[in-house]
């Protein structure tokens, strides 16, 4: 007997795919979040030193899911990726821009011939630990608040505005999300560097910037959450495919879809049991349950934006233009081969956990860093 897989199932399959690669890009950007401390955290080169080599060691972990997570959304939802990277274009080049000018900075910062000393590499470093969770961060909050196109018979994408794409910086809903993100990765950031250092003065150090970063995260995050949960969303007809602005419709997803509310309740649980153990207890440990709480909300606010009759890419200029799961997905053929492939997923996952835990298996010491030949 023939296991018949349906289209819809496909495509709710590989939106979660994307929401779990999400899920781990947000939370790998502690590398960028711990970049953005760079100048104000250590308070001498040598400690500078220290935390530069804790985040060269994971760096590549968070540009692989990026680039992981861009093509699985290439090859899932092309339609998508056409429309957006053809019309919100400055966006998503001044995102690659700040990454592609971190993988230049850990590979020069200490080569012997470098003639513009590590100050312009760290500025590198700095610019891509606050810039791109940034922006990421409002990318992502279009998926609720909508995007500046229309589409014409043809798909062929046409931007409204000529900023194309950087319109949404203006937006505060965005804004709220871009802020959240970047403080949550500088949380993160301290969380792994408390993790992976060991040295008292530097520790001292990251306990009060925890403090300082906690606070705006939960502020900004809060203040998103209520803004999409209590205004209003896409709803895209199952019949018609009409879009429309309606009241709680994303509360109405979290709320209706069981797997949602419970990623996103025990998600949230979490990160406040991280923030409480790296606060007040001053934890090691509380890099992991943040971690474990940060994917699965990611997941979550994925999910509330793609499932249920969603638009999961709306246009603020033309609702009809609005992507849904339905009008963006590739072939039927496309989506069931890739799933097959999507199995190896396991495996990778696995090789990751054993390369983290291989590299960290002792904290950075002064007298580490003293003896080994390469450093970043």
């Amino acid at each position: 007997m023939t296991l018949q897989i349906s289209y819809l199932f496909l495509r709710e399959y590989w939106w979660l795919i994307i929401s779990l690669l999400g899920g781990l890009l947000v939370f790998l950007m502690f590398v960028q979040g711990g970049q953005s401390f760079i100048f104000s955290l250590p308070r001498n080169d040598l400690q500078r030193k220290m935390v530069v080599n804790s985040l060269g060691r994971k760096w590549e972990f968070t540009f692989t899911t990026l680039v992981t997570f861009g093509g699985a959304f290439f090859a899932s939802f092309p339609l998508f990726y056409a429309t957006s990277f053809g019309g919100a274009y400055w966006v998503w080049m001044a995102i690659l821009f700040s990454f592609i000018i971190q993988a230049v900075a850990y590979e020069y910062r200490s080569k012997p011939a470098n003639v513009y000393g590590t100050r312009v590499f760290d500025t590198f470093l700095f610019i891509n630990g606050c810039l791109g969770p940034f922006l990421i961060g409002v990318a992502v909050a279009t998926f609720f608040t909508g995007s500046d196109f229309t589409l014409d018979l043809f798909n062929r994408v046409q931007w409204g505005s000529g900023w194309h794409g950087l319109e949404a910086l203006i937006n505060p809903v965005n804004l709220l999300l871009g802020l959240a993100v970047l403080f949550l990765a500088r949380v993160l950031g301290l969380m792994y560097l408390e993790n992976s250092i060991d040295d008292k003065e530097l520790t001292a150090s990251l306990k009060k910037a925890l403090v300082r970063n906690a606070i705006p995260f939960l502020v900004f995050f809060l203040a998103f959450v209520a803004a999409i949960l209590l205004g209003k969303g896409y709803r895209a007809d199952p019949v018609t495919g009409e879009v429309t602005l309606v009241k709680y419709h994303y509360l109405h997803n979290l709320v209706g879809n069981v797997f949602t509310l419970v990623f996103f309740t025990g998600g949230v649980v979490l990160v406040l049991v991280a923030l409480w153990l790296g606060i007040f207890r001053g934890s090691r440990r509380a890099i992991w349950y943040a971690g474990f709480g940060t994917v699965p909300v990611v997941i979550a606010l994925f999910l509330m934006a793609g499932y249920g009759e969603t638009a999961f890419y709306p246009s603020s200029a033309d609702p009809d233009s609005s992507l849904t799961l339905a009008k963006a997905s590739s072939s039927y053929f496309t989506l069931k081969t890739m799933m097959y492939v999507s199995f190896i997923i396991p495996f990778v996952v696995a090789y990751i956990w054993y390369a983290w835990s291989s590299i960290n298996r002792s904290r950075i010491t002064r007298e580490e860093l003293a003896g080994e030949d390469h450093t970043y």
